[in-house]
């Protein structure tokens, strides 16, 4: 009898759904919420909202910085690629992004895309369908693939982090030292008030939305100070003036103005190139000496935004907001350039000796604040540059330091990338050094989101510290994470036959405690109108 009754209800069932009509398939999932994963700072590490410390690993995937003005590898399916890299444990991602293309969209005139492919013509092809506007059949803007994007991130459980990268769209634009002073094409000539503004607006844009973790505000500030008597003011410095090109000013006015939009998001302060050797004096107005060396020499050199060492005298000072600093320094290996400290057979300890821990190390071993090393990476060169990476990535998984590794593109000439030409063949060698880096705990990847797990390999912040609130997904009558027409059949059987199993906190549409046709006819108008 009770197999008979469960053939009954199956044939009901699909009875419900011939009679609802399979026209439509549109299908909503769930959402985490858009304000519970924000981050803040005590002492060396960064923390959830519930207290519980979290790790930042990830690495960069750029393009918006660049005349393109979207990823590059957009010539292939970003979602694909996107799905690939959250798989693989990467939970932060670094986007850099440029000054102007940020201006165009506060403007409300978005910079075009190029090197995209956008088609929705199935079954001949289908590429960035999301990206591809069928009122026009063109290509949509930057700023609309953008929040697709971010879209796809929040699907996925990967969280973003902004990154300044140059003020014009320009793919060799980080060779530019200062965060102001460029002309552009589109955006005039990019200033300090031009540059904040466009931050601020961005902040306030996705304030409501907590996708976007963090704000690099400028990539490699960087300049060196030359022989010449007269100071320049033509690079980045770090010292206690109001000089606009002093970029620890700077960094501050700009933090104070992004977090006064939203207190609650990370700002992520780079270092310099330069700095003088104060504890004997020596200030930007003291020439280089040419030729000097060691002791003799009146300037401590460091990676393009990769000294910190300013912090020591001159450290970022927001108040009560200073819980929202990370310091982020940049570091490379002699593939990019061999700087002197990879001359001798090098391991950590001559590492953190001869340039490390007095240039960025000491603000995580003093728990001044925490570090995020935005670039680290290279070639698999089997010698000393990997060597370098395994030293580096090692002492940041002791130290729990948060990290992105550059990067995701196959094309950045000094380093390569994770993914090969065909944006979609892993370089195996260079991601199995990366992973063991990579936050995770029993062979599953740990995502920053509260709900959302990371990727199909990973775990929501909430499953790892065993915090997460049964998700109420309204509509969701069958418990399948989906409100689709089969929840519809479920409620219409519901009122039919009431032992029907059903989740009834989900199918309660209108929140009145019973389940009955105004439920039905609410969620069957959510469902057809997607």
């Amino acid at each position: 009898m009770n197999k008979l009754k469960k053939v009954i209800s199956l044939l009901c069932t699909f009875a419900i759904i011939i009679t609802l009509g399979f026209a439509n398939t549109s299908q909503v999932y769930a959402a985490a919420s858009n304000n519970d994963d924000w981050l803040h700072c005590s002492g060396d590490k960064i923390y959830d909202m519930n207290g519980n410390e979290v790790w930042l690993t990830g690495a960069n995937w750029f393009g918006f910085n660049c005349s393109e003005n979207v990823f590059h590898g957009a010539w292939y399916d970003v979602k694909t690629i996107l799905t690939s890299v959250a798989n693989r444990g990467i939970g932060l991602l670094r986007i850099p992004i440029s000054t102007e293309l940020l201006y165009s969209w506060m403007s409300g005139n978005p910079n075009k895309v190029s090197s995209v492919t956008a088609s929705n013509n199935p079954p001949y092809h289908v590429c960035n369908p999301d990206f591809y506007d069928p009122a026009t059949g063109k290509t949509k803007n930057s700023m609309e693939i953008f929040d697709i994007i971010m879209g796809y991130c929040k699907e996925l459980g990967v969280k973003v982090m902004i990154d300044v990268h140059s003020p014009d769209a320009n793919n060799s634009g980080h060779m530019y030292p200062l965060w102001y002073g460029l002309s552009t094409s589109t955006a005039g000539t990019i200033t300090t008030d031009k540059w904040i503004d466009t931050l601020v607006w961005l902040t306030n844009k996705y304030k409501n939305d907590d996708t976007i973790l963090a704000m690099d505000l400028k990539n490699e500030p960087h300049g060196k100070r030359g022989y010449a008597k007269e100071t320049p003011t033509d690079i980045a410095k770090w010292d206690n003036s109001t000089d606009e090109n002093n970029w620890k000013y700077a960094a501050e006015r700009c933090s104070r103005a992004i977090l006064s939009a939203n207190p609650k998001l990370l700002v992520v302060i780079e270092g310099v190139e330069q700095y003088p050797k104060t504890e004997k004096g020596y200030t930007y107005d003291t020439p280089d000496v040419w030729g000097a060396t060691g002791d003799a020499a009146p300037w401590n050199g460091g990676w393009w935004g990769g000294n910190l060492r300013g912090v020591k005298d001159y450290p970022i000072n927001l108040g009560s907001l200073n819980s929202q600093v990370v310091y982020s320094p940049h570091d490379y290996g002699p593939s990019v350039y061999n700087q002197s400290w990879f001359d001798k057979d090098f391991t950590t300890q001559t590492l953190l000796d001869d340039y490390w821990y007095d240039t960025w190390a000491y603000i995580d071993d003093q728990k001044i604040a925490p570090l995020l090393i935005g670039e680290w990476g290279g070639f698999m060169d089997g010698g000393k540059n990997q060597k370098w990476m395994t030293l580096l990535r090692d002492y940041m998984i002791k130290n729990r330091i948060n990290h992105t590794f550059w990067c995701i593109n196959p094309n950045s000439g000094d380093t390569g990338g994770l993914l090969g030409n065909d944006w979609s063949t892993w370089d195996e060698a260079k991601y199995g050094l990366l992973k063991p880096s990579l936050w995770q705990s029993n062979g599953k990847f740990i995502g920053l989101d509260h709900q959302i797990p990371l990727g199909s390999n990973g775990i929501s912040l909430g499953q790892y510290y065993g915090t997460q609130n049964p998700v109420v997904l309204t509509g969701d009558a069958n418990d399948d994470g989906l409100v689709d027409m089969l929840d519809c059949a479920l409620i219409k059987q519901y009122i039919l036959n009431p032992d029907t199993i059903i989740n009834k906190q989900n199918a309660d549409m209108n929140n009145d405690g019973e389940i009955n046709s105004i439920d039905f006819a609410l969620l069957k108008a959510k469902v057809l109108n997607g």
